[in-house]
């Protein structure tokens, strides 16, 4: 593995947050289609991007199954085969079962050591071996109570073409094997999401059909302490990862902003991720209307525009309204710690994905990871058929590395165009919309044409159709991406950008630019400037005379 660290830890105040990767969660009557939906951007300074792809495999009897931390690809022991295991593409398999998660940390004494399954192994070994949300949690869970949970406390993201559950769980600490989770089914005409914050508060013991807990999960609270109320009054979140401004302002927020732009309703939580109002969130709600693929891709790539919020917005944006702010997240100014607002879209992600599941369709069909390297606000989600039986050169883990650059990487060239437009945000990311536009209404537009065709076929030739069409996309849209890249350092050189006419740049006989545009700075920056320096202001020649 070519990962380490996937989440940045932040120590802040008592409590210790992980404030990378968002997910947002769909059921299939909230969707356009009846498709269920789960999204998930991996988002780390120390995450290269790329697809994963783990094929079906057969074990003998008796065989072992090495685990090691995807984080850090530290060794951590071994766990039993099974005898058959199933395909998986990305964060998908071709069961049409798609799992994501966030960490949330929680109490630092309750990580144990001595366990050998971390969250990431949790999530590909189960892949490997469910077909179902619901059997997937049951792997889960019987994979830590056998095993051990070696990581801090997750939130998971698990849903099928029928069902969404949210899974939270946290360890016991050392020497205490297994762990402490709750599973609820998320209802079919609603959404929710998750950020780095645990976000099950009260459990519906008695609902067996859509809650699934540890038998100990109020007991083991108990008895450390955490808790002395009524089994009604229990909130997994609260006992195991209380809320502090961190969590709101960073955390909770990229929920609130999901929340608020599928349901207006959802504005007036503005004070709580202020820290202003105690009321919390609801685990999920109805929106208005129906969500697309379309639209998840929009909400991916929000970064709270037009919010108080708004990371696009103020001194720290530049004079060009860059999103981009230099870790580390809290600051500390004349011994006062702060923060930087923490958007849904960032700059050190290293992939995400949009996984779309259709129950109408064969499993190799209707599964399809919308799959996008690098900040999603300039990237690209591809349609990945979790049918296929290869990936793509430029999304594949050995192409490349973060230390080691690869003009074929998605990852890379992506970056490329990203980072060259942080510098100049305001100017370039309408060139950069106007192309992510073009291929994703296209997409729109191609993969329903491939679901017929291939649905046509016998399931054999169906894969390999499927397997071409996702290999050539992403190949497409990498190539697309690097000429973007070409255009941008054309028109934007040096800070100035060059007239274009009928989408050409205009030139003479001799192409050289026949007009060059100096935009200068935005006035209000300019007054930033000269109050700075006012000693630059140009004097008369009276003035000089007299100072003569």
């Amino acid at each position: 593995m070519k990962k380490i660290l996937l989440v940045s830890l932040l120590a802040f105040g008592a409590s210790a947050y992980t404030l990378a990767c968002t997910n947002f969660l769909v059921g299939r009557k909230a969707s356009a289609d009846g498709s269920t939906f789960i999204s998930y951007s991996a988002d780390s300074y120390y995450l290269y991007g790329a697809l994963y792809h783990r094929p079906a495999s057969s074990y003998p009897e008796a065989s072992m199954l090495d685990i090691h931390e995807w984080d850090s690809g530290k060794y951590l022991g071994q766990i039993k085969q099974v005898p058959k295991t199933y395909s998986v593409i990305g964060n998908m398999n071709e069961h049409q079962l798609a799992i994501g998660e966030t960490t949330f940390g929680g109490r630092p004494e309750l990580r144990d050591s001595t366990g050998i399954m971390d969250y990431g192994s949790l999530i590909y070994v189960t892949l490997q071996r469910a077909r179902t949300a619901r059997e997937a949690i049951r792997v889960m869970t019987d994979l830590v109570k056998e095993y051990g949970y070696y990581s801090s406390g997750e939130s998971f993201s698990i849903a099928d073409p029928y069902e969404v559950w949210i899974l939270e769980m946290i360890g016991k600490g050392p020497g205490n094997k297994g762990a402490v989770w709750v599973a609820l089914r998320m209802p079919e005409d609603c959404v929710s999401a998750h950020a780095n914050q645990a976000r099950i508060t009260t459990i519906p013991f008695e609902d067996r059909e859509n809650c699934m807990y540890s038998e100990d999960v109020v007991a083991f609270a108990r008895e450390k302490g955490y808790f002395s109320g009524r089994n009604s009054e229990f909130s997994f979140s609260d006992v195991y990862n209380p809320l502090d401004f961190t969590a709101l302002r960073a955390c909770e927020a990229r929920v609130w902003t999901f929340f608020r732009r599928v349901n207006p309703d959802m504005e007036k939580y503005i004070s709580y991720v202020k820290g202003e109002t105690k009321e919390r969130m609801p685990l999920w709600i109805k929106p208005v209307d129906r969500l697309s693929p379309q639209n998840l891709r929009e909400l991916m790539r929000d970064q709270y525009e037009n919010t108080p919020l708004d990371i696009t917005t103020g001194i720290g944006a530049g004079p060009f309204k860059s999103k981009l702010r230099h870790s580390p997240l809290v600051f500390t100014v004349d011994s006062v710690k702060y923060i930087h607002e923490r958007p849904v879209a960032t700059q050190q992600t290293g992939f995400s994905f949009i996984a779309q599941m259709r129950n109408w369709l064969p499993h190799y069909i209707g599964g399809v990871l919308w799959f996008g390297v690098d900040d999603a606000a300039c990237s690209v989600y591809v349609p990945m058929y979790c049918g296929i039986d290869s990936i793509p050169w430029c999304y594949d883990e050995s192409n490349g590395s973060l230390l080691e650059y690869s003009a074929s990487s998605a990852f890379w060239v992506h970056n490329r165009v990203s980072n060259f437009a942080y510098s100049k945000y305001s100017f370039m990311m309408p060139d950069i919309q106007k192309v992510q536009q073009h291929w994703e209404m296209d997409f729109d537009l191609l993969v329903p044409a491939t679901d017929k065709a291939a649905i046509a076929l016998p399931e054999a030739d169906a894969r390999k159709l499927l397997t071409t069409f996702s290999m050539k996309q992403a190949e497409n849209v990498t190539e697309a991406w690097r000429k973007l890249g070409e255009y941008l350092l054309v028109k934007y050189l040096d800070g100035n950008i060059k007239r274009e006419k009928d989408g050409k740049f205009v030139q003479n006989e001799a192409k050289i630019p026949v007009d060059i545009i100096r935009p200068g700075y935005p006035t209000d920056f300019l007054r930033q400037l000269v109050k700075e320096k006012p000693d630059t202001r140009l004097l008369s020649d009276e003035e000089m005379k007299n100072r003569q």
